[in-house]
């Protein structure tokens, strides 16, 4: 086999347009804001033994760990022509309950076994359980809603009713649900049918340039680490508490680099023990963490595969709040602990390459359910949202304002889609003003969001640093903690950072987001 640079750019170029191409056949189709909107949802192509090959400009969180659902599903579910595996299980390579995959394989023409598989994942609005919205302080997975195995969804071209049902009737959005799940498989459809058209062009040879993409990511990720300094650079951050006390969570790693074998061990030992509330990860979240940080450190143009990986070990004991045992609730792990790995690995990479890795972004997802009866339909409604914060500032510029950074991509809901889709009302939404942390370069403002209940409601939270400030770099000042606020006609109460409660009727909820902190020493101090 003849291959050339220009030759491997055009198909990792092709590869990567169908996962874009999936990604927005499913935003046009689906049902729910949180996913027609908010662009919840990843899709990514994968080779035949289960990596990943290319992935869409889509959500950190879920890319990293679908490679994991994917060699699950193949594990576990004998998929030919025409058949789709669904699954949500964290313990099976997800990441929360309400990330819904979809796996369908795709086979090249006389062949037995697929050439590729597709995959698409989308966070579900609601998936059942205790609180509207699947997104609550929960103390086991069982609360959390339905969890799903590894099995058919579609079998020979034909919907598995049975399952469907089975879903359907477990969730308090019914009609939303079938609707996302029914996008899901058609996105995956698109997937095949471009494939289709790939392997029609390259033939044996689209094999040959998979393996190629793979070992050109490892490559570029050993050069990168040959250009580090040797050593073990060590840091440790906190969760706030876990919901029940006001006891922070530590989560601590340390980065080993050998430039020389241009390798690295990434060891999560002394991280908190795994505790009884929803913020453990399970190890796929602690894994696609790590995926996200070294695939920053590469250029834009690096393929997203899977051999990024290749020279990093990840270290996570099992029992802990990085690499959690089931039955733990894992729903606030996936959308905070996330963030705060992340936060911890870029401060320990600080220290080995201080001039190219920011301050501390917000590092929460601050998520927000409101979930209750819709008077206008008299139907139920679960309303989901992750509001942005601020972006830490770079070694070379200040940090943006109102963006969802790190694990989370997504974007806001309009106000006029949460209006139409939902018994709320917005009553602001604005820049929270100096929030960002001082420094050379400052940190990106946080976000002030008011949303107006227009039905009794039950309001529910996982936010984070809501105590523990998002920490500055090189002498750089923390961004402003967050706050979260019920505002009643008799007064106003201060929200914990994880809780629900019922509201009633005319009761506004205001999030104010966490600041990016800041990076190099302020003006003023240096005077």
């Amino acid at each position: 086999m003849t291959m050339n640079s220009i030759e491997l750019a055009i198909f990792k170029s092709a590869m990567h347009s169908i996962a874009e191409e999936m990604g927005a056949a499913l935003r046009r189709t689906a049902f729910s804001p949180n996913i027609k909107e908010r662009r919840d949802y990843s899709c990514a192509i994968f080779n035949g033994d289960g990596d990943a090959i290319a992935m869409g400009d889509h959500m950190p969180v879920h890319l990293g760990s679908m490679p994991m659902s994917v060699r699950e599903a193949i594990k576990h579910v004998n998929l030919g022509r025409g058949d789709v595996a669904i699954l949500n299980d964290p313990y099976a390579g997800g990441t929360h309950l309400p990330d819904i995959t979809m796996v369908l394989p795709v086979f090249a023409e006389g062949k037995d076994s697929p050439a590729f598989y597709v995959a698409a994942r989308a966070h579900h609005a609601d998936v059942g359980g205790y609180y509207p919205g699947s997104m609550g302080p929960c103390r086991e997975i069982y609360q959390e809603g339905i969890r799903i195995p590894p099995v058919k969804i579609v079998q020979g071209g034909a919907v598995v009713r049975d399952v469907l049902n089975l879903l359907l009737y477990n969730v308090r959005t019914p009609q939303e649900r079938e609707g996302d799940l029914f996008s899901q498989i058609g996105a995956c459809k698109v997937g095949e049918a471009r494939l289709r058209d790939v392997i029609a062009k390259y033939g044996s040879k689209a094999v040959d340039l998979t393996k190629e993409l793979l070992d050109y990511s490892e490559r570029l990720v050993r050069a990168e680490l040959a250009r580090m300094p040797v050593g073990t650079f060590a840091a440790t951050d906190f969760l706030d508490d876990d919901g029940l006390s006001e006891t922070p969570i530590p989560i601590r790693v340390s980065i080993q680099i050998d430039p020389s074998a241009r390798s690295a061990k990434i060891d999560f030992s002394g991280s908190g023990a795994q505790i009884n509330s929803s913020i453990n990860a399970v190890y796929a979240i602690t894994y696609s963490a790590v995926y996200y940080v070294f695939r920053c450190l590469l250029s834009d143009e690096a393929p997203a595969s899977s051999g990024i990986m290749r020279p990093i070990e990840v270290i996570a004991p099992i029992g802990t709040i990085v690499n959690a045992r089931p039955p733990a609730a894992v729903a606030g792990g996936n959308v905070e602990t996330s963030q705060r790995i992340v936060d911890v690995l870029l401060r320990a990479l600080a220290k080995a390459v201080p001039h190219r890795i920011p301050a501390a972004s917000s590092g929460t997802m601050n998520n927000l359910t409101i979930g209750g009866i819709d008077t206008r339909t008299n139907t139920p409604f679960a309303y989901y949202e992750t509001v942005a914060g601020g972006m830490g500032a770079r070694p070379n510029a200040g940090g943006l304002s109102g963006v969802h950074t790190h694990m989370t991509n997504s974007l806001n809901t309009p106000a006029e889609a949460l209006e139409y889709a939902y018994p709320l009302r917005v009553r602001r939404y604005s820049y929270r003003t100096r929030s960002g942390g001082a420094g050379q370069y400052r940190g990106g403002d946080g976000l002030v969001r008011e949303i107006e209940l227009l039905d009794d409601a039950q309001i529910t939270l996982l936010t984070d640093r809501r105590r523990l400030a998002p920490y500055g770099l090189a002498e750089g000042g923390p961004g402003a903690t967050g706050k979260t606020k019920l505002i009643r006609p008799d007064g106003v109460d201060v929200l914990p950072g994880k809780c629900s409660v019922n509201a009633s009727k005319g009761d506004i909820v205001c999030i104010e987001t966490p600041g990016g902190g800041g990076w190099g020493p302020s003006p003023d101090s240096r005077a």
